[in-house]
């Protein structure tokens, strides 16, 4: 089972709940997409399960002893009272675009019978988000008369979008994204040939805490993209050397995906430089991010030239440069 990082103080609040009697039958677990959300709500609803079931174990956090027997069946996928539910791999491998009605009703099958090792049945959705709107429905007619001993655990990118009525019958767990020493961790355990520290920061910088998004970028060589741009930043590129670089570096086709890397990264490199600044010049960052965004926007949509869309996006970086030495 994947296992999670971090996140011990929604482990402490899950599990007092469960041992103070206090216990929630709908929990939202929201945050930023890839920071660790579904593997957390696995990793609890083993938990949660192995306690109920028994026998009684000494662990931390959402930790079972690989040994135990619940522990086993779980990870063998052969656990009777439990589910999950996800988007469905098609016959020509993409996804569904949404988590039907149908596999919603289908857990009344789960429903009709007692549970088998305890009084507990635990569901996992990953994500509500992707609920269709007769699935969220249906789902809302469980969450407002749950069945005896069920508790639900919706991931959620995005709960403001969710229905409220499943919001209000729902506990919300925020979850935030990891410090860079968690990513470091995850992405280590993740990238095992991973050898170039300049690699590794330039994933972590990417990802955002997020390590699902960072290993989007795996394989990239972005430690070069954001060593240029890092000079950018400092020198201001006064003979536009390294924004032709970059240019030429990332407008062939072959160089599209390190591309659309830049695209997601230029914004936000502006942004943490602007944190930085202050008065005249953090009001010039502020703006030279509100131009990156909308031009890293646009830039696939409106098929605009790649190379032009690089130079433009290193000179707002240069740009924050020259206010900076000027301040």
């Amino acid at each position: 089972m994947t296992p999670y990082f971090g996140q011990d103080e929604q482990a402490r609040t899950l599990m007092d709940a469960a041992a103070g009697g206090r216990m929630h039958h709908g929990w939202i677990l929201a945050g930023p997409k890839g920071i660790g959300k579904a593997a957390f709500a696995r990793a609890a609803a083993l938990r949660l399960l192995a306690d109920a079931a028994g026998p009684s174990f000494q662990s931390s956090g959402l930790d079972v002893p690989d040994d135990h027997r619940i522990a086993r069946l779980f990870v063998s996928g052969a656990h009777p009272d439990y589910a999950e539910l996800e988007r469905l791999e098609k016959d020509n491998g993409d996804y569904a675009r949404n988590i039907s009605v149908d596999q919603v009703r289908g857990l009344q099958r789960l429903f009709s019978n007692v549970p088998s090792f305890s009084d507990r049945r635990v569901i996992v959705i990953d994500s509500a988000d992707d609920l269709e709107r007769g699935a969220a429905n249906a789902l809302l007619k469980n969450l407002e008369e749950p069945p005896a001993g069920t508790i639900f655990l919706l991931v959620s990118h995005a709960p403001a979008r969710l229905l409220p009525t499943i919001r209000s019958r729902c506990r919300l767990l925020r979850f935030s994204p990891l410090p860079d020493d968690q990513m470091r961790q995850v992405l280590r355990q993740n990238l095992p040939d991973l050898a170039d520290d300049g690699e590794m920061e330039a994933l972590i910088a990417m990802g955002q805490g997020s390590p699902g998004r960072a290993l989007e970028f795996a394989g990239l060589g972005l430690a070069q993209v954001e060593s240029l741009m890092r000079e950018i930043l400092t020198t201001g590129d006064p003979d536009n050397s390294r924004r032709l670089m970059l240019a030429k570096m990332l407008s062939p086709k072959a160089a599209r995906p390190r591309y659309e890397a830049l695209l997601e990264r230029g914004p936000a490199f502006i942004a943490a430089a602007a944190r930085a600044r202050e008065g005249r010049a953090l009001a010039t960052a502020v703006d030279a991010w509100e131009q990156a965004r909308s031009l890293a926007a646009g830039a696939v949509i409106l098929s605009l030239d790649p190379s032009s869309v690089v130079f433009e996006l290193c000179s707002l970086i240069a740009g924050i440069a020259d206010v900076r030495e000027a301040a």
